[in-house]
């Protein structure tokens, strides 16, 4: 049989250390909403300044980065959005997602949405529009808040505990009205509960009078890579429904996941 033992000196030879390092840039950079300095990134990433100076002027160059003057922080531009929105596409998920969209429409008449998590936040994506003579309707790239959302809530109970506290740790907890969570003790507590049901409300938490129901989409990792949720107006949604319509959106969530290569083992 012939040897097929991988040389590792011919893959190291491959490698490119500086594109590394600038890839390393980007992700450190989408943990960190708020930017950070030239100093910060060379000692979070243990790089020298010289290096650390070309990649982050190179990719600002380029578009990927924003560099204010004042804090002298950078951060992600919007760019890295407009990736990520092209890949999205590229993997066919919207393909997978939308039809689901439409079904579960059809059955509970209300706007059926999906979205994905973002640097700091939620980003809703894609529609389905109601049927009813008034309808939500939302703007693609909307960015939505995790503390008080129904999509929020459904991917950050399935992530894996060291993601979700770097999204906790971000979390400014904005309050809306009487019904908003505002500690993490109780958010944590929501979404214990989440995980227990399946599925998340959120039950005029952001906006008096409207109610949401979101379930999570896994990927073939078992990663929440986004959520399906409905919104309506509460006089719409009594208890009653919320239960019944949890488990269309659930069900629809499941096709997706398994479409998208995710298996409960």
């Amino acid at each position: 049989m012939e040897n097929t033992k991988v040389d590792i000196s011919v893959e190291e030879s491959y490698k490119v250390p500086n594109l590394e390092k600038g890839i390393a840039v980007l992700e450190l950079l989408s943990f960190v909403g708020a930017g950070m300095t030239l100093q910060e990134i060379k000692v979070e990433l243990e790089i020298s300044q010289t290096t650390a100076y070309r990649i982050l002027n190179t990719l600002v160059r380029r578009g990927y980065l924003l560099y204010n003057e004042t804090s002298k922080k950078y951060r992600l531009s919007r760019k890295m959005l407009t990736v990520g929105f092209r890949a999205v596409q590229e993997h066919n998920l919207l393909e997978v997602v939308l039809p689901r969209l439409r079904q579960v429409r059809d059955k509970v008449k209300e706007t059926v949405c999906f979205g994905v998590l973002g640097a700091e936040k939620a980003l809703f994506i894609e529609q389905a529009l109601g049927t009813h003579p008034f309808c939500f309707v939302l703007s693609p790239g909307k960015v939505i808040d995790l503390h008080c959302s129904a999509p929020g809530k459904a991917i950050m109970a399935y992530l894996p505990a060291n993601i979700r506290d770097s999204y906790l740790a971000k979390m400014d907890y904005k309050i809306y009205n009487a019904n908003t969570i505002t500690n993490e003790k109780d958010y944590l507590e929501e979404l214990a509960n989440v995980r227990l049901k399946g599925y998340a409300v959120d039950n005029e938490e952001e906006m008096s009078g409207v109610i949401c129901i979101g379930a999570p989409v896994m990927n073939y990792h078992g990663y929440p890579c986004g959520s399906i949720w409905i919104s309506g107006p509460k006089d719409r949604l009594p208890e009653e429904s919320i239960i019944m319509y949890a488990g269309c959106i659930m069900q629809a969530a499941e096709e997706i996941s398994f479409e998208m290569g995710y298996t409960r083992d």
